[in-house]
Formats: C-alpha cells, structure tokens, sequence
C-alpha cells in the first residue's frame, strides 16, 4: 500500500531540497532565496532550470541526472505527487535538484531578474476553456520575463494539439525565436538537431500516450523582454480528451 498524503507531507516537511510555499504565505514576507538560489542553495554559478508543473518530478530528476552541470528546480502544488521525485533527490543526495510546492501564478515571487536561464513545461494541462490559465499565455509569459533572462529559453512538451497549436501561433503572432518545433517528437526526420538524450526521459503519462499512438509535440522558443505579447486571434480545434483516462470538458468544438 502506498504512503498516505499526511506522510508524504511529514516526509517532505524533513528534506532540505523541498521548499512549500502556497499561496497567500508570502503576503507581508519576501521568500529567502529569491535572487540568492546559486549562492545560497545550489553553491554554485550554473544555469538555473524550471520545471513548472512538474507532477510527480520525474522530468526534473531525469534533467538532472543528464546534466549535472545545471540546476534544476521542479515547480507544483501537488505536494504528494512531487513526493516521488523529491524522494529520489533527497535519498541520492542529488545536489542541483530543489523542488518547490507552490501556485505557478505567483511564481515570478520566487526569483529575482535574470535568475532563471531555461523554463520547462511538460505536458501541461491545455486549459481549452480558460486563455490566461494556459502556462504559454501572454498572461505568464509576462510573469516568466520578471525572472527569466532575456532571451531564454521555454521548453513546451505536450501531447496536446490543441496547446501545440496555440502555442505554435502565440509564437508566431510576437515573432519570437524558435529553435526547434516537431509535432511528433519520437519520429521527426529532423532529430538530429534535436538533443537526442532528452529523448531518454519520459513521464509516466508519456509513455502511456506514446502506447496509445498520440504523437508527442516540442516547441522550443526564445523569450526577449522587449515587445509588448499579443494572443492569437485565431478559433483552434479542441483536443478530443482532455489528459490521460479524462475527457474534455468543453462542450465546443473551439476556442481561442
């Protein structure tokens, strides 16, 4: 039988690498590492790298243990998923790994300008029916430019056409730079200008998606700071489901 939520939260309460700040606990306080992650958690200058949404971490263990020369930072309030990953960090001693527990919506209280290099965003939820929840709306990349350095990069890794597509033409509306754009990851004539050891990490739920034959899109793009972000104008098709074992919950055939 698995461990119950009130263990999980009592095991994570006890692990250096796991930081739980939900919303409204940072009213009259400022969080202690913002502008200080390097010298203050990580002890070191490497790149700082996002996971946000990070579920269960898998993605964010798998970065780290492919690059040790970079930190990574996995980001949910799903405390008793993240347990999994954090677990794994906290046992193996993994130094470039933290996670922490807390809304995305306030996630530029956590970092100070420039801090963050890389932003991750895997598999997450499309938000067919709600624009400005969507983690590549106008509405957080306005957030992600108060901590993330000019120019960085954004990783999207859905199984989702729907947020594909509205990512894809969000993108293309602010003329930002794209590195690297599939919407089918596992088998793009193309790959060899793709890092194929990410190819190696792959959620649960991937695999899952992957058995069922749904293709696995990636678009990596770049965020200046200069430009005033517009949304896409555009009606796209909504997705048949909704996430893995869920259906949809939009009675619409589109949405912006």
């Amino acid at each position: 039988m698995g461990k119950g939520k009130l263990a999980k939260f009592a095991d994570m309460n006890t692990y250096k690498c796991v930081f739980q700040y939900p919303y409204g606990s940072l009213e009259n306080t400022v969080f202690p590492l913002q502008g200080h992650w390097h010298t203050d958690y990580f002890h070191n200058q490497n790149p700082i790298v996002l996971e946000l949404g990070c579920g269960k971490g898998e993605y964010t263990i798998g970065l780290a243990k492919l690059f040790p020369d970079m930190n990574f930072i996995g980001v949910d309030i799903k405390g008793a998923r993240m347990w999994t990953g954090a677990t794994e960090a906290e046992r193996e001693g993994m130094g470039n790994v933290a996670f922490l527990r807390t809304n995305i919506e306030i996630i530029d209280r956590f970092f100070a300008p420039g801090e963050v290099s890389e932003i991750w965003l895997t598999f997450s939820d499309p938000q067919m029916k709600n624009p400005r929840k969507r983690l590549t709306s106008t509405w957080f990349l306005n957030r992600y430019r108060h901590f993330l350095r000019d120019g960085g990069i954004i990783h999207l890794k859905t199984d989702s056409n729907f947020l594909f597509t509205y990512t894809t033409l969000l993108v293309d509306r602010n003329a930002l730079p794209v590195d690297f754009k599939t919407d089918d990851l596992y088998h793009d004539s193309e790959l060899s200008t793709f890092n194929s050891q990410l190819l190696t990490i792959q959620t649960y739920y991937e695999s899952m998606w992957r058995q069922r034959g749904i293709s696995i899109k990636y678009l990596k793009f770049r965020l200046p700071h200069d430009g005033e972000l517009q949304e896409p104008d555009v009606e796209i098709e909504l997705d048949d489901y909704r996430s893995y074992h869920r259906d949809k919950r939009s009675s619409k055939d589109k949405a912006k």
